[in-house]
């Protein structure tokens, strides 16, 4: 990567400079794919295909967490002349499949105790747009079980830990990049909330604590395939319970 201009290599400039490219980062994967989103629903129904619950979830997720996350990734690679192994990706140790059990385990725990709070609190959190498609057709749920292992973990954590993570450690530091790193994470999800801004703040919020799991399980493996396993498991759960207590929860 290029060396940072003399006013930059240290103080408030290259702090600004590094919160700078995170946030395009995100907005760059999150606007792509919105763009590829909105565009493939458009053809399909120009061509007099209806847009159901679940093939809306299958386009959303094939073309932002995988077309457009993945595009975004890759292209800052090659910018920076990098390969895959900045990302560190490899098959799991018994060491790193251990350390996923545990922070999906955290991750779980970590947000059913968020939710006591914001319960006891009287806090209103936003709805999900995924769980409403899903409250419409639960087939919604039963097709995210397996897309969160396929797309939405390894789409996010490429994004989120393998590129903006490791850009914002790089710059400031292990403890800034990995809680500022788990801040846009958690933001970014606002945009697949719907409801009042004050409820949409809660649940990113909510959010804060899994995300801090997943930032703090790559950091610890350097394995970019541990978070994406948390990050799928623990979706995956989440998913999965949605779905039986839609199903059979009468």
């Amino acid at each position: 990567m290029p060396s940072l201009p003399a006013r930059f290599e240290d103080g408030p400039g290259r702090v600004v400079l590094a919160l700078v490219l995170a946030v395009l980062l995100a907005a760059l994967g999150l606007g792509f794919g919105q763009l590829l989103v909105r565009g493939a629903a458009t053809l399909l129904e120009s061509y007099g295909v209806a847009v159901t619950p679940a093939r809306a979830v299958l386009i959303s997720t094939v073309l932002l967490q995988g077309v457009a996350f993945g595009t975004v990734s890759l292209a800052y690679l090659r910018l920076r002349g990098l390969d895959t192994s900045y990302l560190g990706v490899r098959v799991p140790s018994l060491r790193e499949w251990l350390t996923a059990a545990s922070g999906w385990v955290l991750a779980l725990v970590g947000a059913v105790t968020m939710v006591v709070v914001v319960v006891v609190t009287g806090l209103d959190p936003a709805a999900n747009r995924a769980g409403e498609l899903g409250q419409a057709d639960p087939l919604v749920f039963a097709i995210l079980v397996p897309v969160s292992f396929l797309l939405i973990g390894p789409g996010e954590e490429l994004l989120f830990r393998g590129i903006i993570q490791n850009s914002l450690v790089e710059s400031l530091g292990r403890g800034p990049g990995i809680v500022l790193a788990t801040l846009l994470f958690a933001a970014a999800h606002v945009f697949s909330l719907t409801g009042p801004l004050t409820g949409r703040a809660v649940t990113v919020l909510l959010l804060f604590v899994p995300g801090l799991v997943l930032a703090v399980s790559y950091d610890f493996t350097g394995n970019l395939v541990v978070p994406s396993l948390v990050h799928g498991a623990y979706n995956a759960t989440l998913f999965a319970l949605s779905f039986f207590g839609t199903v059979f929860g009468g």
